[in-house]
């Protein structure tokens, strides 16, 4: 009878860690997706500043200064924790842009060296490094709560719980490739 009362209580401890690994781990990917919420804010708070400053010398490339717009719009108004498949999509396209606009701000000598816009990228360089943390900070908690979900015994606890495998935030091929600014300029 003794043997039977720890060994039921061996599987309740057992349960009761494997859930609170879970917890954990479901937990941390809200707290990396809420990291990742903030630094998109902060680029969306410097990009209106980076636009207007350029918009003033870069007359030639309105249109890729209203794509940035919209698409610094559209990835707001998305939230990362609510739908990250769709946030993933619209942030690599603006990120995307933003790196065609760095492109396109080397030709323009008067802008390059006027002080608010160096500040401007500077800014906007420090957040994409931090987005860019937040993102692999992510992709890590993403990965250990996929790996629980994946693999037994904690999965049937997972299954019950009905807690699911994350989205890994990933770069799309396109983005891979390394930008030639002559392929900008034609």
């Amino acid at each position: 009878m003794t043997v039977i009362i720890f060994a039921l209580l061996a599987i309740m401890a057992v349960f009761y860690f494997i859930y609170v690994s879970l917890i954990k781990k479901k937990n941390k990917v809200k707290e990396a997706s809420s990291g990742i919420d903030v630094q998109l804010k902060k680029r969306y708070d410097t990009i209106p500043n980076l636009l207007s400053m350029a918009s003033k010398y870069m007359s030639f490339e309105e249109n890729l200064l209203k794509e940035i717009t919209q698409l610094r719009t559209q990835a707001m108004e998305t939230s990362f924790l609510k739908n990250p498949k769709e946030s993933v999509k619209l942030e690599n396209k603006l990120s995307s842009k933003l790196k065609e606009f760095n492109v396109s701000v080397e030709n323009y000598p008067d802008l390059k060296s006027s002080q608010p816009m160096v500040q401007a990228m500077s800014s906007l360089s420090d957040v994409e490094e931090n987005i860019a943390a937040a993102r692999r900070f992510y992709n890590a908690a993403v990965n250990d709560l996929n790996n629980a979900v994946e693999i037994f015994p904690s999965s049937l606890i997972a299954n019950m719980l009905n807690i699911k495998q994350a989205v890994f935030f990933e770069t799309p091929e396109n983005e891979k490739q390394s930008i030639q600014a002559g392929d900008y300029f034609k």
